[in-house]
């Protein structure tokens, strides 16, 4: 069943919309004082989103204080390798660590694609919970890391600033960091085909660290992954279209052959010019994008300029041919931390009156 308000979906099927969506990448965060108060009560980050209950309601606290065209599944991109067995922990002030990380072939050969509907039920649980709590006024979405930036937490262990490990083993042994990317594939295609099936509407790929890559390795190891996962997913279910967005942080280099993947969307940063992106992807897919999240941080009067200028890039979703260019308004990563709730109103209602003005 469509959603009350499916202008989110509509856009990235680049159907017609009176107005331009908008979600925000990681809206459920420690901007929100709501949030904070909720995971001082879960006691820990993995604990929170480990909790189905938990999940739940930071996933709605957003889009309950903001009208929002779509909520996103409170999760993290590092469950799936911690459902492998990587023992995922987080330090404070550090990030993420896993216990064992991916640094030999025997590691690589011990792996295997975790079973979503087993080990990780509660993201799929969350997804049904939240999918019931939102009463269909808006869509889900749910999402995964992309293979490639997976295996960069894997082999590192963590965080990194120069990926020295993952790298290593992409250039030393490239035939080890296939076979990585191979598990990761089957992984990140089953864990989103079971966020799917329990209920989400549109799925997203982060690949935070595909910008990472030289060029010919991006070809050959981020990009080929994530079309993989796209082949995979089951893109119609209940008689719906599940959109697909694909995001390659720092990827203005690929447009063209992310968009050539077969997604529905391509997700891009702050670096990108949306006028020439659209000329690049033409009519292939949608966009998605691109206000610097640091943009909010400077007050309300320089956000709502900024965001105005994103959509006079974009202009008017009609095309010369009558067709339309689907355009769903983002950040171009995620929110920070210390943005005032505030200026997310001023943002949110500059994109819904601008945008209808684009339209007339």
């Amino acid at each position: 069943m469509k959603p009350t308000n499916d202008i989110f979906l509509r856009a990235l099927l680049r159907q017609p919309t009176e107005y331009t969506p908008i979600w925000l990448m990681r809206q459920a965060g420690r901007y929100l004082p709501e949030y904070n108060a909720t995971r001082r009560r879960a006691g820990s980050f993995l604990a929170l989103a480990k909790s189905p209950d938990l999940a739940t309601e930071v996933t709605l606290q957003p889009v309950d204080r903001y009208p929002l065209d779509a909520a996103i599944l409170f999760s993290d991109i590092l469950t799936v390798p911690d459902a492998m067995g990587l023992g995922l922990y987080f330090v404070e002030g550090e990030g993420p660590k896993f216990e064992r990380p991916i640094r030999s072939e025997s590691d690589v050969a011990a792996l295997a694609a975790p079973d979503p509907e087993l080990s990780l039920s509660y993201v799929t649980d969350a997804v049904r919970s939240i999918r019931k709590a939102l009463g269909n006024r808006i869509p889900l979405i749910g999402f995964s890391g992309s293979p490639w930036t997976l295996a960069c937490y894997m082999v590192e262990g963590g965080g990194s600033d120069d990926f020295r490990l993952v790298k290593t083993m992409l250039y030393t042994r490239p035939d080890l960091m296939h076979r990585l990317l191979a598990v990761n594939v089957r992984a990140v295609t089953d864990y989103l085909n079971a966020q799917i099936r329990a209920g989400a509407q549109a799925v997203m790929i982060f690949d935070t660290w595909g910008g990472a890559l030289s060029d010919a390795a991006y070809r050959a190891f981020s990009l080929p992954a994530m079309a993989e996962v796209v082949r995979g997913l089951d893109r119609d279910h209940d008689g719906e279209r599940v959109p697909c967005i694909l995001f390659t942080k720092g990827g203005g280099l690929w447009l063209e052959d992310i968009a050539d993947t077969g997604c529905d969307a391509v997700g891009v940063d702050w670096t990108v010019d949306l006028a020439r992106a659209r000329q690049r992807i033409g009519a292939r897919c949608a966009l998605q994008g691109n206000l610097d999240p640091m943009v909010l941080l400077a007050g309300v009067e320089a956000t709502r300029t900024e965001a105005t200028r994103v959509l006079d890039s974009f202009g008017s979703p009609k095309r010369a041919d009558g067709g339309i260019d689907g355009h769903v308004f983002n950040l171009g990563h995620g929110i920070s931390q210390f943005t005032d709730p505030a200026v997310v109103d001023a943002l949110v209602e500059t994109v819904h009156t601008h945008s209808r003005r684009l339209r007339t």
